[in-house]
């Protein structure tokens, strides 16, 4: 039986699932692993370890599952309506941190263009604007907001992996060597330390699947392109963060809003860096305007299953949830200005890790969920087998990355999760009253 010519091959899933993951998670990477010295590498390979495992285990409930809603028709499995909504809701809501954590990106990247300075309420004021420039691309729909990010995208992977592969002529092994653990950190904090950075690198990829349907032979391709993304992007991002490390001093890189701007200065001059920090101002930017979409898609399927108000549900002519969005960023207005800190980096270091807490939890209760799926989908013991070592060794690692956010994330990662509780009860209360009246 032939291939239907119109379906993606496995090499053309693989590429579009890299770009999904890549987006803007790489462009602060080496400025945060600064902090903790080359030693980052090994919570690299912690992390590139549960990605894989948590990326194989999506792909198979993606292709096994029968339940609408990604995550939550997962976690419906066992857990029932409940799970789904707490699941899809602590999604949208890591969502909606990790956007503001983007756009403090670009506001950190253009500062470094311009080489201004802003201060906190200045950061502030540029973020927010940044937000509602990107919200407002969205008004026209999906087709747009599709042709720009999948053309922005390239703005960050093109330097980044042209650094992966010729970077090391300007390599310093002795460089490298010296910044291993500059402030002496134990062995277990320094692993520790680093863990929820390397996993923001990561998150999408429990989107990955979401073009099964477009791929020929989805059982054995989408697994195999989730697979190579995933590895693909592993190797990518351990590569260029540590080349970035033999290049410039550690002292140096750690205070930089713009890293990989100031690693090609170095590499060749301060007019390459600028064109670099534009890409990447470029590709962080289309990855916050499809970013933001998403969030708004996210909360009309949680309003068209009556879970949230009707208001997520409204669309334009466009086919855009337009009021979703005005509400979203208004909410993610408010974060901005709760999170002011006296440094960029300090505030984007604390919406990461309170956007990886809550993003986690998805993560955990689709895990969860594997068993009681593979047995109720009929799945063959060898498989299933596979896939359950696979859902160990993904919740292994993202409980270890919840302790690894940190005390105060974890306590504020608790309390938007508990108040997700609330508004399920509210909102089972209210489709209780409207199935009586019916």
């Amino acid at each position: 039986m032939s291939s239907n010519n119109n379906k993606m091959s496995v090499t053309q899933l693989t590429l579009l699932t890299a770009l999904n993951m890549m987006g803007s998670g790489i462009i602060m990477l080496p400025t945060k692993l600064a902090e903790v010295g080359t030693f980052s590498i090994l919570s690299w390979l912690v992390t590139a370890t549960g990605s894989t495992a948590l990326a194989y285990a999506f792909a198979k409930c993606g292709m096994l599952s029968r339940k609408q809603g990604g995550m939550g028709g997962y976690a419906e499995y066992t857990f029932g309506k409940s799970g789904n909504f707490l699941a899809n809701y602590t999604y949208a809501v890591s969502l909606v941190i990790a956007n503001v954590a983007i756009a403090i990106t670009v506001v950190g990247y253009l500062t470094a263009f311009f080489d201004v300075e802003l201060s906190p309420i200045g950061t502030c004021l540029a973020t927010i604007v940044t937000l509602w420039v990107c919200t407002s691309l969205n008004f026209k729909g999906p087709k747009i907001t599709g042709y720009i990010s999948n053309f922005s995208a390239w703005g960050a992977i093109i330097p980044v992996a042209g650094l992966s592969i010729f970077g090391w002529f300007w390599f310093s092994p002795t460089l490298y060597a010296e910044s291993w653990n500059p402030n002496n950190i134990p062995f277990f904090d320094a692993l520790s330390a680093s863990i929820s950075m390397t996993l923001w690198a990561f998150l999408g990829l429990e989107s990955a699947c979401a073009n099964s349907e477009a791929v020929d032979n989805p059982e054995t391709n989408v697994p195999k392109a989730v697979l190579g993304a995933t590895i693909g992007v592993a190797v990518i991002y351990i590569l260029s963060t540590n080349i970035c490390a033999g290049i410039v001093g550690n002292a140096e890189l750690v205070k930089s809003t713009a890293p990989f701007g100031l690693v090609f200065a170095s590499m060749f001059n301060e007019t390459v860096g600028k064109v670099v920090i534009g890409m990447m101002v470029v590709s962080c930017a289309g990855s916050l305007l499809s970013w933001q979409f998403t969030i708004a898609q996210v909360f009309k399927s949680l309003s068209d299953a009556k879970f949230f108000p009707s208001a997520f549900s409204k669309v334009t002519k466009d086919d855009a949830p337009v009021l979703g969005m005005i509400i979203i960023t208004v909410t993610q207005t408010c974060l901005s200005f709760l999170t002011i800190s006296p440094s960029l980096y300090k505030q984007f270091n604390m919406l990461v890790d309170l956007a990886v807490v809550t993003n986690v939890m998805p993560y955990l209760l689709s895990m969860a969920a594997v068993p009681v799926l593979l047995k109720e989908e009929k799945v063959s013991a060898g498989m299933s087998t596979v896939i359950k070592f696979c859902a160990f060794v993904g919740t292994v690692y993202s409980l270890y990355a919840l302790y690894a956010a940190g005390y105060e994330a974890m306590m504020y990662g608790s309390l938007a999760t508990f108040f997700g509780w609330a508004v399920y009860g509210m909102a089972a209360e209210h489709n209780f009253i409207k199935k009586v009246a019916a």
